[in-house]
């Protein structure tokens, strides 16, 4: 069977809140994904909403207007067709990016046309904000470490297509519990790599000053839909006071950004709490060289190459390559590292050739040595700043960072882009754009 070429047509998303104390944490996610959706589809009109055969969602914690199929209360909200399938999808922290895959396979194999690829997340409710979930998340990590504690053979022994990486992990980092917290396999990493707490602070510092200088260029124009929020009101603790409302504001400036970072704020920030170091070296980590805790939705139109063509659309860029792949969970933010090498063998091109890479950056620990690994000079990553600054409400990033860099890749007037990120449990996820 050959395969059909895919397009991404467009992509939008809301600003991104920071979650706890953020301007979303008392908004529905289902009327405001409905909203981005309905932007998508409106700035699209060649594209009837009758040409939509399915529409999925990436999510991770979930919510109770939600429930069901997530994307399906979406979809009615936003006025498609009650015909229009829908599913939901939850591969962690690449839900949405493996949204977008599958609908992009479904259109190459020819099952569907026209599809929609969704990321919705809201952790403000559950990290923070009157919410009781964390608690209880702990207890159940707990127990897990002792059901998942890796055995020797599960440590040392890989699959054939696992990734060689240039250094070896050391066994006391590979006999840690498999179950923790993605801030711990972050010290890891920079353990293993050697990376300095300066190193990292320099790579924050620079995601702020890219992020500011792209909102000061109108970048973000072109994939920030504005929205109408009631501000939520909080107690002195820090809860979310459901029953008072706040004024309304345009919401469409990331709440992660921090104008004027600079390397003096960022070295005087103790470590993340409860992390530790196996090796008995410095801990690194920190609140400032890790990414935020955000609300956030995004919205991808993907179609078929030729369907777009019919429609005499230009579409933002091709995707010719994906790809997911494990790597021990000690070391998650190495996983696109492996995911990656997939993605450019299924696109038949080398690392070298990518001339931009959104690249998520959960951490700078784990952004900086899988350049390395992959041979991709930093100069080439997050252009216009990453999510450091720009923040990380986990399901609704991959489709960000897909959208993101495909509109870059337009701007840029580039051929090849990569859209990557690392999943918790120890995966990778990947996308290989290339300009239409």
């Amino acid at each position: 069977m050959e395969l059909r070429n895919v397009v991404l047509v467009d992509g939008v998303r809301s600003a991104f809140a920071r979650g706890g104390r953020g301007v979303m944490v008392g908004n529905r996610l289902d009327d405001n994904a409905a909203l981005v959706l309905r932007a998508l589809l409106d700035r699209n009109k060649k594209v009837s909403p009758w040409m939509i055969e399915d529409i999925g969602l990436g999510n991770v914690m979930g919510a109770p207007e939600l429930a069901g199929i997530g994307a399906n209360n979406v979809s009615r909200l936003a006025g498609l067709p009650a015909e229009v399938c829908s599913f939901d999808t939850n591969r962690q922290c690449g839900s949405s990016m493996e949204t977008l895959h599958r609908v992009a396979q479904s259109i190459m194999v020819g099952a569907t046309d026209c599809a929609i690829a969704l990321g919705i997340e809201r952790m403000g409710r559950s990290l923070g904000g009157g919410g009781g979930a964390r608690g209880e998340r702990n207890r159940v990590t707990e127990f897990n470490k002792k059901r998942f504690e890796s055995t020797p053979e599960q440590r040392n022994v890989a699959p054939d297509h696992a990734a060689n990486f240039s250094v070896p992990f050391p066994d006391y980092i590979l006999d840690a519990p498999p179950v923790m917290s993605m801030t711990q396999t972050a010290q890891n990493v920079a353990e293993v790599y050697g990376l300095s707490r300066e190193e990292m602070d320099e790579y924050a510092v620079e995601s702020h000053r890219r992020t500011a200088e792209a909102y000061d260029r109108g970048i973000y124009q072109d994939e920030i839909i504005p929205l109408e929020l009631e501000t939520p009101v909080f107690d002195a603790e820090g809860n979310w006071l459901p029953d008072e409302h706040g004024k309304s504001v345009v919401f469409e400036v990331d709440e992660g950004l921090r104008r004027g970072t600079n390397m003096e704020g960022l070295s005087a920030l103790k470590p993340v709490g409860g992390i530790q170091s196996y090796g008995n070296k410095e801990l690194v980590i920190t609140a400032g060289n890790s990414c935020p805790t955000n609300d956030g939705i995004t919205a991808a139109l993907l179609m078929s190459e030729d369907r777009a063509r019919e429609l005499k659309l230009e579409p933002l860029a091709r995707i010719i390559g994906m790809g997911v792949a494990g790597v021990k969970p000690q070391v998650m933010g190495l996983g696109p590292v492996p995911s990656t090498k997939k993605a450019l063998r299924h696109a038949g091109i080398d690392a070298d050739q990518i001339d931009r890479v959104e690249f998520n950056e959960a951490f700078a620990a784990q952004v900086i040595p899988s350049c390395r690994e992959l041979g991709i000079p930093l100069d080439r990553v997050n252009v216009n700043g990453g999510s450091i600054a720009i923040g990380h409400p986990l399901g609704a990033t991959g489709a960000r960072l897909v959208s993101t860099v495909a509109h870059e890749l337009r701007r840029s007037g580039t051929r090849y882009a990569l859209a990557t990120q690392c999943i918790g449990a120890g995966m990778g996820i990947s996308t290989i754009l290339e300009a239409v």
